[in-house]
């Protein structure tokens, strides 16, 4: 997810380590923090594989500030990864989210839908956090404990929501094709 993240915000703009700190953990921060022990570290391993460079820029101070940006081998790496996301990518939400803040990046429509598509068949396969002695999910419904029927009726009413903008975002991807512009689904009339 970090990687990901890194790749993704770099392909927009080339950015100082602390602004990419400070993008990323609005991203996931308020769920997953980074660390500079984690961040650093995933710059030296993408720098390394020949994903990113650092260019050294004079600073508003006495030291030099290093700009990262991505290489053509760096975003051509993003791509690979937003048509087709690890299975971890798609099954949790926080790094689904992630996949999801840089889908733009995809240019073509059917790849965007082919990647929400996955995230909809996860949702729609039955699941729970708990299970019954028979290995059944539990439903809120049948859950006797306050604090965990909380918990499934929250994670209920948040799949509704995503399952429906994932349900619209994907029709809209695959809408009617514009004759001009083959591959590209029709403009909305305004």
């Amino acid at each position: 997810m970090l990687t990901l993240a890194i790749l993704g915000f770099l392909y927009d703009q080339p950015l100082h380590g602390y602004e990419l700190k400070s993008r990323i953990t609005g991203l996931t921060g308020h769920v997953r923090p980074v660390s500079d022990g984690a961040l650093y570290p995933a710059i030296a391993r993408l720098e390394k594989a020949g994903l990113l460079h650092r260019r050294t820029e004079p600073g508003s101070g006495a030291a030099p500030r290093q700009t990262l940006e991505l290489t053509a081998q760096g975003r051509a790496e993003l791509l690979r990864r937003l048509a087709d996301p690890e299975q971890a990518e798609i099954t949790d939400q926080i790094r689904f989210f992630t996949v999801t803040a840089f889908l733009h990046h995809l240019t073509d429509p059917s790849g965007q839908a082919a990647v929400l598509r996955r995230r909809l068949d996860f949702l729609d396969a039955p699941s729970s956090f708990f299970h019954d002695g028979t290995g059944q999910p539990v439903t809120a419904e049948r859950e006797p404990n306050p604090f965990r029927r909380g918990m499934l009726l929250v994670a209920r009413a948040s799949t509704t929501a995503e399952r429906a903008w994932l349900t619209e975002t994907v029709a809209e991807l695959e809408g009617p094709v514009d004759a001009e512009h083959p591959g590209r689904p029709d403009a909305p009339a305004l």
